[in-house]
């Protein structure tokens, strides 16, 4: 996949934007999961939304690969930081900022958002938050935008979380490697095989770019999680939604899906039957589907309605 690479700055942070192609298509934004980089995108999920007609830019937030990383601020792991005690290293509205300052650099009035895990959290809350720079929105494998503090573990399998918590690895790039396999093999869908192949494509792409481990970097994850929100709540969302949730999610519960989609007016909710906290190869056709219809939909209440 050629990357094209653009750099995007809100106040002093800056943020690492990669456009993947689609020239000429739908503005789409892809926003990654918690701690890890751009580079996680699967390029055949890329593919199959360029094929559906969009232009797609993938970029990192704040405290993940090669963007503006807070290492001064005093943390402790994403779990506690979600009770802190401290102040945040920054808010959940700046996340939200950087989602259109990136917007600003390329030139986009307004885009399509599309939002795995933690992604899916800041693409709500930009939508919440600039409603006239966002087409449609689609959260997959989130929880909803405003659920605060220990509110959000009623949402979140906490033995599982236990589990990944307790995971140990090697110093060094090796380490690292197997690390992130190991991560995405306890997320993926118990429905379809686990593709290693594209996996460790995945994994090794973030290193070979010189990135740290988004994985391994907890102290930057509890800084994203621990993000305060003081914006509006769900239920004031009035673009375009589309939920997607894994019906075996292993992370987050598909409730937190539906919450979500039971809370914004008019959302479409899907629930992928066998699929995980991850995005399987069986389903990309699926995604880039229901995202294209969503669009689509949303074209033709605008020209109704103007």
């Amino acid at each position: 996949m050629t990357r094209t690479p653009y750099t995007a700055r809100n106040g002093d942070v800056r943020l690492a934007v990669d456009d993947l192609g689609g020239a000429g298509g739908e503005p789409l934004l892809l926003l990654m999961g918690l701690g890890v980089s751009r580079l996680w995108w699967p390029d055949g999920l890329v593919a199959a939304l360029i094929d559906a007609g969009f232009s797609v830019v993938s970029f990192d937030g704040r405290d993940a690969g090669g963007s503006t990383h807070f290492d001064d601020t005093p943390v402790g792991n994403p779990l506690t930081a979600l009770l802190r005690r401290r102040p945040p290293a920054y808010t959940a509205e700046d996340m939200a900022d950087d989602t259109v300052a990136v917007l600003d650099a390329l030139g986009w009035q307004r885009a399509h958002l599309f939002g795995i895990s933690q992604g899916g959290l800041v693409a709500q809350r930009t939508a919440l938050r600039h409603p006239d720079r966002v087409h449609t929105l689609t959260s997959y494998a989130a929880v909803p935008s405003d659920v605060r503090g220990a509110a959000v573990l009623r949402y979140v399998r906490l033995p599982f979380l236990a589990r990944l918590t307790r995971m140990r690895h090697p110093a060094g790039r090796d380490g690292d490697v197997v690390a992130g396999l190991d991560l995405l093999r306890a997320v993926a869908s118990p429905g379809y095989p686990f593709d290693e192949q594209d996996a460790r494509l995945r994994v090794e792409r973030e290193l070979d770019a010189g990135l740290p481990s988004g994985v391994r970097d907890s102290r930057a994850q509890a800084r994203q999680t621990s993000a305060t929100w003081h914006g509006p709540r769900l239920r004031e969302l009035r673009v375009p939604t589309l939920v997607l949730h894994g019906e075996q999610d292993p992370l987050i519960r598909p409730a937190a899906g539906r919450r979500i989609a039971a809370s914004v007016p008019n959302a479409r909710y899907v629930e992928l039957p066998g699929t995980g906290h991850d995005l399987p190869r069986e389903i990309w056709p699926t995604v880039a589907r229901e995202i294209r219809a969503r669009a689509d939909d949303a074209a033709q209440t605008q020209r109704i309605d103007g």
